[in-house]
């Protein structure tokens, strides 16, 4: 009986280990030895019996995905800002509840977004134009996917285009999940006009829209406007806003979400 709740301890161990890099390029043996409250040569073992199994690549004091689960780079956006959006991807998640349906574009932020929705909800039905958020997504088995039409763009690794649009506009969903390029009290901006575009129709068609979007692109502007501050339900981030884009978006009704750890 002992040797059997240990075993099933171990399974559900392993199988959060699992979840987790879903979610994280990389995890140490010590914090998961504190999450988990085990010894650090628990966490080894574990870690040693998952790499052989192929379902994780065994590192120096830790481990990281496999290969196969990993995320396409479309390019360096995606390799900027890990930490940080790794962290305001794990704020947006109690915006969602199991069972919720959304549309989230493409882009580097929402591919992190969608890796935490995998790793932590279920039986959520995602309507996409991004093929790293759908990759992202399918690693849940829990969670419906459904890829757009449309004309590919490298650039962000997703589709766009009319196809894309009267798609789109046959449903309707609690939330739309977007990036942008830029924000100020103006509201988001981008630079590709293509996606703009699919991000105004996705608010369209959702109840609860939400930006996410790291700090480092706060009080500037890009190319093409894409809706004002108060066609926002929600901004996720990683850190406070600075004293005057805060304003902004207080007066325009936009709730703020950021890691518990820093402050306002």
């Amino acid at each position: 009986m002992v040797k059997a709740i240990k075993e099933r301890s171990k399974q559900k161990r392993q199988g959060a280990i699992i979840a987790e890099l879903r979610a994280s390029p990389a995890i140490r043996i010590g914090e998961l030895a504190l999450e988990h409250d085990v010894s650090t040569e628990t966490i080894r073992r574990d870690l040693d019996e998952l790499s052989a199994a192929g379902l994780i690549n065994r590192t120096y004091g830790g481990a990281t995905g496999t290969p196969a689960s990993a995320e396409p780079v479309y390019d360096d956006r995606y390799r900027a800002n890990i930490p940080q959006r790794v962290e305001l991807a794990k704020a947006a998640v109690p915006l969602i509840k199991n069972g919720d349906t959304l549309m989230i574009d493409a882009g580097s932020t929402t591919v992190f977004v969608a890796k935490r929705l995998a790793a932590e909800l279920s039986n959520l039905t995602v309507i996409t134009t991004g093929f790293g958020v759908a990759s992202a997504l399918a690693t849940n088995p829990t969670i419906r996917v459904r890829m757009c039409p449309g004309e590919f763009d490298p650039g962000d690794g997703g589709v766009h285009g009319h196809d894309t649009i009267s798609y789109l506009e046959r449903f309707n969903v609690s939330h739309a999940i977007i990036g942008a390029s830029r924000l100020d009290k103006d509201g988001p901006s981008d630079f590709n006009s293509a996606s703009v575009w699919i991000k105004r129709t996705m608010f369209k068609q959702a109840a609860n829209s939400i930006l996410v979007m790291d700090s480092s692109k706060f009080d500037q502007k890009a190319f093409e406007h894409v809706c004002s501050l108060d066609q926002l339900s929600h901004l996720v981030t990683d850190t406070a806003p600075p004293a005057t884009l805060a304003k902004s978006l207080e007066q325009s009704g936009v709730a703020v979400h950021f890691p518990k750890n820093q402050k306002r």
